[in-house]
């Protein structure tokens, strides 16, 4: 993972899940490259941060597969 302290300053289409809605708290995800960025919807100015695509495709499945434990904080 690399971390990049302006996500709007990155030239990345940035996509919400088609599950949320305006309202709902959600992360964007952006592909560049070989790579995906990952924002905080709510703060499109805050940082984001890329992963290999083939990482966060793993991680996408893994959370689709319901194989995540949930960490509360």
């Amino acid at each position: 993972m690399t971390h990049f302290p302006v996500a709007s300053e990155l030239p990345v289409s940035w996509q919400k899940s088609k599950a949320s809605n305006a309202n709902d708290n959600c992360v964007e995800c952006g592909l560049l490259g070989p790579a995906i960025f990952v924002r905080d919807s709510k703060n499109p100015d805050g940082p984001a941060h890329r992963y290999p695509a083939q990482v966060f495709a793993d991680f996408a499945r893994a959370v689709g597969a319901g194989v995540l434990v949930r960490v509360d904080s």
